[in-house]
């Protein structure tokens, strides 16, 4: 007996492709428990009616040909288990997850998966500064210029200033260590972004601790670095912002400099204009990330998990 295959019908036949991709839309912004008990479901059901229509969004993006990429990881169990996300920068979506670790080997699948032809068209490539994804980038496409993220960047002058923190912290007692506990949060957040009380509290903190308020002044002048429009000014700049560590004792600080003079080449990139793009797009794709990471805590279909981060910024069908 033949049976007819019907358009409107979804993957799972007792359900119209309408109803399918209503469920679609519904698990955009809910978990999949939450849309099954809406919707009297099973659980497996809905999750199955999802893939079906996240796969269709996928098949409308079609095919990506990217001028510019972004290149992070995520984990996706405890253990170091990772997984490399591949982001497309002027048309502000992800496009490829997959490897099995951090390694050149994985970073170069991304490559190999795009094929020869367009890897060959990418002009800039944004990563952190992770010596695999750096050498596949420069072996799969050398023509690309490499630009090191400058939230990771900041990440690691944040953990610099940190580890002064706790330095300072170790070595004081008793009444003088009240100023530094549980002020963390103040001494790490951008000072535009704090509360009226959170402000307070950083500036009494910093009136009591000369080493804290000068690695916290270091902290928000170096932001200044990403505003030049020239490699030498940002050179001329890091190396007076470099100079005035000296006699502060501030080691964190002094191997952040190393660091970057190491990196350099990847951080003066962002002062050429053809490589002005928007980075706090790919900050924002990893929020949402731990976002349905949470909602879908304990779910090992990671086939489900490439989807959703594939067509998380893709506009609802």
């Amino acid at each position: 007996m033949k049976r007819e295959r019907l358009d409107f019908l979804a993957d799972n036949a007792h359900f119209t492709k309408r109803f399918a991709f209503y469920v679609g839309r519904r698990c955009r912004q809910a978990a999949i428990r939450d849309v099954a008990k809406e919707l009297k479901l099973d659980w497996d059901t809905v999750k199955t009616l999802e893939k079906q229509y996240m796969r269709a969004q996928l098949m409308r993006a079609g095919t990506p040909g990217p001028e510019a990429i972004g290149i992070d990881e995520i984990s996706v169990r405890k253990g170091h288990s990772y997984r490399i996300v591949v982001s497309d920068l002027v048309r502000k979506r992800p496009i490829w997850f997959g490897g099995t670790d951090r390694s050149e080997a994985s970073m170069a699948a991304f490559y190999d998966w795009l094929g020869l032809k367009k890897s060959r068209k990418i002009r800039l490539a944004v990563m952190d500064m992770w010596k695999p994804f750096r050498n596949a980038t420069k072996d799969k496409a050398p023509q690309a210029a490499i630009l090191f993220d400058k939230f990771h960047i900041m990440r690691h002058l944040g953990e610099a200033l940190d580890k002064v923190r706790k330095t300072e912290y170790a070595r004081l007692s008793g009444r003088d260590r009240r100023f530094i506990k549980g002020q963390k949060y103040n001494l790490l957040s951008r000072h535009e972004n704090l509360t009226l009380e959170g402000k307070r509290s950083l500036k009494i903190l910093l009136a009591a601790n000369r080493r804290l308020n000068t690695a916290y002044i270091l902290k928000e002048a170096f932001g200044q670095l990403w505003d030049y429009e020239r490699e030498a000014w940002a050179r001329r700049f890091f190396d007076n912002w470099r100079a005035s560590l000296k006699w502060q004792r501030l080691e964190p600080y002094e191997r952040f400099a190393d660091l970057i003079d190491r990196h350099w080449d990847g951080i003066a990139a962002y002062c050429k204009p053809e490589n002005k793009v928007s980075l706090g797009f790919v900050e924002g794709l990893n929020n949402k990330i731990r976002v349905f990471q949470r909602r879908a805590y304990g779910l090992r279909d990671e086939e489900y998990l490439r989807l959703k981060v594939l067509t998380c910024m893709l506009p609802p069908l």
